[in-house]
């Protein structure tokens, strides 16, 4: 458990200790009557999955173990999905939705001789029906507390239709904008990353996800699925294991530690093996190490993939390889019992010795532990009046706007933002501008997109919305693809006739997501022209961008008056673009991920390993391009307000810590602008000589500040050994005494720097 140090001991010490002190205050009596009622709630669910067990059939067991798909027509139980309902040989439903289906398969399934209902399950990734900014636009807030509540949102929604499982919070790490399913999670960095996969596991489960609002939510993809080669989606991973470790795992060991309910594996390989047929992941790190005691579900067919990877030998032996690896659910169809390998092979396999009935129980325990604690064997049913008072409604659409407010970045403003509210004449243009469909972005719930697009506010309607007495005139100058000019003269004729023009231009919602990875980053087509020909108009503009990745965007950076980042906003994001553009609200959004220059930067993060050959202008033979500096466009963390903020006074309460101790780090933040804003506060720490490299900058903790103007405020952080320390390359965590240097300011880039010691 040691490994060679250069500098002195390498102190082990645990990721997290936690030391519960029962004395006799009220708050303890507390704590300790809620740890003595979970206690007892699981021996007696443990008590009844035992007892259920008892009864079971080996086809009923693996029943359980099978994920089945709507069989009827648009999406509707059909005739096989209820037939096997009924003979228990369904344990839970994906992707049926609306209640009186769900309720429908639910019946089927109570018939059943033991009486198991289904838990029905779906991608609730940014909302059901309000739908709220993409993923990696909420991370833009840095709001734990705001993405908390959206997700409570999203589960409130959900649940009044039946669905009582998510597969979500996707806490890929990405460092690879060309991969498109960066838009799905909080960027590049863990310790960003593993505070917003505890808050979404917070919004979804609530203290007790067997609530009627609230549902069981789904950490995925396990592991490391976010760095394929080449950005290219479903691709292999190969990566050291302190890598894996200190940049991968912890939004996962984040979430696990939430209490997330359910673990999904991966489609990717890790290393040479598979993730969904990978013990040393499913088992050795998520059940040994992490002591994750939920279900495990493979992603979609990712078990019968096993095959074409060239893993196992046939759909029996990929069945065999999941099993034992530690897959308890099969996500493999569109109807029952088609082309599942679990209800195929599952039974021989276990008859013939090839799996043990011991890890079949172990899988349905589960399952079945996941059906009581999300309370489907208590209320089976929904009520559909539900619906007419969780959907949608006010406060709903009120936390998509504030949220959608406070995650829209500001790239670049040369004095053209905000725009005066007594502005008489808009124009608005661009493929964006009045797109509600692709305002949502990607990972619209199945069988919400119609309801979603009619309740969606666009850019345009928030302009008008923002400045009702204004004349403001649209066109669209060119669909998303952009591959016509033809549209640009009336773009110019509408920018040439308003007092100033907001151009809307980016990327489709099909752009970004699943199966969506991008060689090329810039804007689409000849989207990039458009903006040109309406700067040439020599008439004030600012430019608007929707997109789900950082895109290269040199000639926007350099030359657009006025740049927002306003990613995919979701249901209010034309509101909420309309409040940052006329200064109702102050931006305070920060990237989670860097803007490279160009693709040959890529992959790039600011939490880079140092080289022996640092970046010298002077000297040639060290680590730099030849045609692009090192620099990104715009870094982590990076985000322009509407006010000035400026930082002094760094102070630690000590110069130096033990291995195991913690100290505060303290600094003041002035508002130094007459507006008031909000910024976000990031400490930043490098180990200076480390055995394992360390980053050269590592977020080690950041906290929202709102000032009024000419205010200063004061921001305190904690330093201990989670942060201090790091897993080596036997996958081993600890402390290792020596000096450190600690940056607080507003971005990766630049703050104030000190010093500290640990012993």
């Amino acid at each position: 458990m040691s490994i060679r140090a250069r500098r002195g001991a390498w102190i082990l010490a645990p990721a997290a200790t936690v030391l519960l002190i029962l004395g006799v205050t009220a708050a303890s009596r507390t704590v300790a009557h809620h740890i003595f009622a979970a206690d007892s709630r699981e021996q007696t669910i443990n008590k009844k999955v035992d007892a259920l067990l008892a009864k079971m059939t080996l086809a009923e067991k693996f029943g359980q173990l099978e994920m089945a798909g709507p069989d009827g027509a648009n999406g509707t139980p059909g005739p096989l999905l209820l037939q096997n309902a009924k003979a228990g040989l369904v344990g839970s439903v994906l992707d049926l939705v609306g209640v009186n289906n769900i309720n429908q398969a639910q019946q089927a399934a109570l018939q059943s001789r033991l009486h198991i209902p289904l838990i029905f399950s779906l991608d609730v990734i940014h909302g059901y029906q309000t739908i709220f900014p993409v993923p990696l636009m909420e991370a833009s807030s840095w709001d734990l507390a705001a993405i908390t509540r959206d997700e409570a949102v999203s589960a409130s929604e959900a649940t009044a239709d039946g669905i009582k499982w998510t597969f979500n919070p996707m806490v890929d790490i990405a460092r690879d904008p060309r991969w498109g399913r960066v838009v799905e999670g909080a960027g590049e960095d863990p310790y960003l990353g593993s505070a917003v996969a505890a808050a979404k596991v917070a919004g979804y489960q609530g203290s007790d996800y067997s609530r009627l609002d609230k549902m069981a939510a789904t950490v995925k993809h396990f592991a490391a699925y976010g760095a394929p080669v080449a950005g290219r989606e479903y691709n292999t991973v190969d990566m050291s294991t302190q890598q894996l470790f200190n940049d991968y795992l912890p939004p996962y060991k984040a979430a696990v530690n939430a209490g997330v309910a359910t673990v999904m594996s991966a489609f990717n390989s890790l290393n040479g093996v598979p993730a969904s047929g990978d013990p040393y992941l499913l088992k050795q790190i998520l059940r040994q190490m992490w002591d994750f005691k939920g279900a495990v579900v493979s992603d979609y067919q990712a078990v019968q993939e096993l095959v074409e990877f060239g893993f196992a030998a046939n759909e029996q032996d990929a069945a065999r390889l999941a099993l034992t690896a530690g897959v308890d659910i099969e996500m493999g169809v569109q109807v029952p019992s088609i082309n599942s390998t679990y209800t195929n092979f599952g039974p021989a396999l276990v008859t013939s010795g090839k799996v043990s009935i011991a890890q079949v129980n172990a899988d349905v325990r589960h399952v079945l532990r996941l059906k009581y604690l999300a309370g489907v064997f208590d209320h089976p049913f929904t009520d559909p009046t539900r619906v007419q008072h969780a959907e949608l409604t006010p406060a709903n659409l009120a936390a998509a706007r504030t949220i959608a407010d406070e995650s829209s970045v500001l790239l670049r403003n040369e004095n053209a933002l905000p725009l005066p509210k007594s502005t008489g004449s808009i124009a608005v243009v661009g493929p964006l501008a009045d797109n509600a469909a692709d305002q949502l972005g990607s990972n619209v719930p199945i069988g919400q997109n119609a309801v979603a697009v009619a309740h969606t506010t666009t850019v345009l309607q928030g302009v008008k919305n923002a400045v009702p007495s204004a004349t403001v005139t649209y066109a669209q100058g060119c669909d998303t693809a952009c591959t016509s000019s033809a549209g640009f003269g009336a773009a110019v004729q509408a920018a040439n006739a308003a007092q100033r023009t907001v151009v809307v231009v980016g990327e489709p919602a099909s752009y970004s997501g699943e199966a969506s990875s991008r060689s090329d980053i810039s804007l689409p087509g000849q989207q990039l022209a458009l903006v040109q020909a309406i700067a040439a108009t020599g008439k004030p503009y600012v430019v608007v961008l929707m997109n789900g990745r950082p895109l290269t965007i040199g000639w926007l950076a350099d030359n657009a008056p006025g740049l927002l980042e306003s990613w995919y906003p979701g249901t209010e994001g034309g509101n909420a673009v309309a409040d940052v553009l006329f200064g109702s609200v102050n931006p305070s959004g920060k990237l989670p991920m860097t803007f490279p220059r160009n693709v040959g930067q890529i992959p790039i993060s600011y939490n880079e390993l140092p080289t022996g050959r640092p970046a010298d202008p002077n000297n040639k033979y060290t680590s730099k391009y030849l045609d692009v500096p090192n620099t990104p466009q715009y870094p982590f963390g990076f985000g322009l307000s509407y006010t000035t903020f400026q930082f002094s006074n760094l102070r630690l309460s000590s110069s130096s810590v033990g291995t195991h101790g913690s100290l505060t780090v303290r600094a003041d933040i002035t508002n130094t602008g007459t507006t008031s804003g909000t910024d976000v506060a990031q400490l930043y720490i490098h180990d200076r000589v480390a055995s394992v490299l360390q980053p050269v900058r590592k977020l080690a903790g950041f906290q929202r500040v709102s000032i009024a103007g000419g205010q200063t405020r004061t921001v305190t952080f904690t330093l201990g050994p989670s942060q201090l320390g790091y897993y080596d390359n036997n996958g081993h965590f600890g402390v290792e005494p020596g000096a450190f240097d600690v940056y607080v300011g507003d971005s990766s880039v630049g703050g104030l720097s000190g010093q500290l010691s640990v012993q």
